[in-house]
């Protein structure tokens, strides 16, 4: 059984990198074999643009 799993259901983790650190992942997935990283690579992509829209929505909120 996968450890990432409990009773059928994924187990998640906040993780908190910079912004280099997360392209450095990035870099490393592109050289893996696409079928294997490509879910991974859209998932991280979403939930950096994600905070990143929110953290510009924050700051122009406290600009105005």
């Amino acid at each position: 059984m996968d450890n990432s799993q409990t009773n059928g259901t994924m187990q998640s983790l906040n993780l908190k990198m910079s912004i280099e650190e997360t392209n450095l992942i990035l870099e490393a997935l592109g050289q893996m074999p696409f079928v294997k990283v490509h879910q991974l690579i859209a998932s991280i992509q979403q939930q950096a643009s994600e905070q990143l829209q929110n953290n510009q929505s924050i700051a122009n909120q406290t600009q105005s």
